[in-house]
């Protein structure tokens, strides 16, 4: 191996753990986003005293925590990172629940190809 390369690194199931909380946590961040723009006005303290666009911020600070704390742990971002993919999945679950957003054959197509998706980047 060349001077300077990083070796290849074992990924420990308490990184992929906090990857998959991450992901919840990063879904849950942008219906805070989404659910605050619907307050806002054209006022700026609409925007600065939003507890769901607050929310929002404090959940993506705490996705960055994870990670940090998932990358300590030992983790090849090629097993991580397809692992947060599975945001968009708990996203649709949550604009079900929060909107009733339907989750049609063709989302389920695409969640499919997700996880079969990250299956496939972490061999």
């Amino acid at each position: 191996m060349k001077e300077g390369m990083l070796m290849p690194q074992s990924t420990t199931v308490s990184s992929m753990v906090m990857f998959l909380i991450a992901a919840v946590v990063g879904a849950l961040g942008q219906f805070l986003y989404k659910s605050g723009a619907e307050q806002t006005t054209a006022a700026w303290t609409s925007y600065v005293l939003n507890w769901r666009l607050l929310g929002g911020v404090v959940s993506y600070i705490a996705v960055m925590v994870l990670f940090i704390a998932a990358f300590k742990q030992g983790g090849s971002l090629t097993v991580l990172y397809p692992l947060y993919a599975s945001t968009f999945i708990w996203a649709a679950f949550i604009g079900l629940w929060a909107y009733g957003t339907p989750i049609k054959p063709v989302n389920v197509a695409g969640m499919a190809l997700l996880v079969s998706g990250m299956y496939f980047m972490g061999k």
